[in-house]
């Protein structure tokens, strides 16, 4: 990159970090975790000693206090490895800054120092089974009783439900549809907390997913992030950065294969020469790298727009991340073609990226809705 599109020394270095952890902790690994269905724990914690478990975080809070795009950067480089292991990283993040942002010197001092180093790890809690897309419909219900909280009610798709820590959820307060909700913090082993039976999915299998069941959950006061009601716009805010982050994680993913596919095409020889020399494989890696570059630099930008708290930071996530996912996975899609029938098989790494990146278009707000997002933000002017 060059002139004013480049990065910093310092967003290089913090890059460069990033790709030696991958490469030395999670790329010679994350075959064996997809196919055991191992959370690499230990791994995340040891991404937590750089300070991946509070990348934007304040520094008072014991943050590393970055920016959106030096995120993005440390997403994209954990995702050439594993793009589970990123998002599981982004996810922890993203819980993490809503405490940090908008909790209150109690629930900070807390939860805050052991969340930063990666002690312990955190979710965040906002989907359920019968509202997904229209998040504001949740029913899980959290009434006041004396000094606590009781929480009722279930959660769906929960990462890490049943190994990690701490949970940020959203529970309703009152009956407006999104000003009656509220954030809370929860621990593991609170009483009335259960977690569904891990569910059985088609990617993603270094990352644990499962229900968050709530029956009479009682959930100290103190543990409120901000105030009763504001827990819907809590949970809107985190989202700008997470779509930035699931977008990056679909580069990173991608960026791999592409990498994969042109070193295999070189190699692999038909009809007496590498199919590298067809012109077909050319064009083909050619329209991948180009759609892998223009999603890099909107991302790349909408980061900054986050950061700076642009007017327009919210439309400029939602363009970001419906492109990067979206080229993300077409990209992958055609590094299998391009492995032929080998890239069907689980020798080689591309099938486990196209089966990861599948999911980047639903989670973080369905590309439908990113579209939605967009749409009513330009007719509004």
């Amino acid at each position: 990159m060059t002139g004013q599109f480049a990065l910093t020394d310092d967003q290089l270095a913090i890059q460069e970090m990033a790709r030696k952890f991958t490469a030395d902790n999670i790329t010679p690994h994350a075959g064996e975790w997809d196919e055991t269905h191992h959370f690499p724990k230990e791994v995340i914690q040891q991404a937590g000693e750089l300070g991946f478990g509070a990348i934007y975080v304040s520094e008072e809070s014991g943050g590393i206090a970055l920016g959106r795009l030096e995120a993005a950067l440390i997403m994209e480089a954990m995702a050439y490895g594993c793009p589970a292991t990123s998002a599981y990283i982004s996810i922890h993040n993203m819980a993490a800054w809503m405490i940090d942002r908008f909790g209150g010197d109690a629930v900070k001092a807390k939860f805050l120092p052991e969340l930063v180093t990666m002690e312990k790890i955190a979710s965040y809690a906002l989907t359920e089974p019968g509202s997904g897309s229209d998040a504001a419909a949740l029913k899980t219900s959290a009434v006041k009783d004396g000094d606590h909280y009781v929480l009722n009610g279930t959660k769906q798709f929960i990462s890490g439900s049943g190994y990690n820590d701490v949970y940020v959820v959203m529970a309703r307060t009152g009956d407006h549809k999104s000003k009656g909700i509220s954030c809370f913090v929860v621990e593991k082993g609170t009483e009335g907390l259960s977690h569904g039976t891990p569910e059985k999915k088609l990617g993603w299998n270094a990352s644990p997913t499962a229900q968050l069941i709530f029956e009479d959950c009682r959930v100290p006061a103190e543990n409120l992030v901000g105030a009763e009601g504001d827990g819907f716009r809590f949970a809107m805010a985190g989202l700008d950065g997470g779509r930035l982050n699931i977008g990056a994680c679909s580069l990173g993913g991608a960026q791999r294969c592409l990498d994969e596919a042109v070193a295999y095409t070189k190699d692999r020889q038909q009809f007496g020469q590498p199919i590298a020399d067809f012109q077909n494989t050319q064009f083909m890696l050619a329209d991948m790298a180009t759609e892998l570059e223009a999603a890099r630099a909107l991302l790349y930008l909408a980061a900054a727009k986050v950061t700076e708290n642009a007017p327009d930071k919210t439309r400029f996530s939602a363009m970001a991340k419906r492109l990067a996912t979206d080229s993300g996975s077409n990209v992958v899609n055609n590094a299998l073609q391009l492995f032929g029938g080998y890239g069907y098989l689980k020798d080689y790494p591309i099938e486990r990226f196209w089966r990861d990146l599948r999911v980047h278009s639903i989670l973080e707000g369905t590309n439908q809705v990113m579209r939605m997002i967009v749409g009513r933000d330009m007719l509004r002017q």
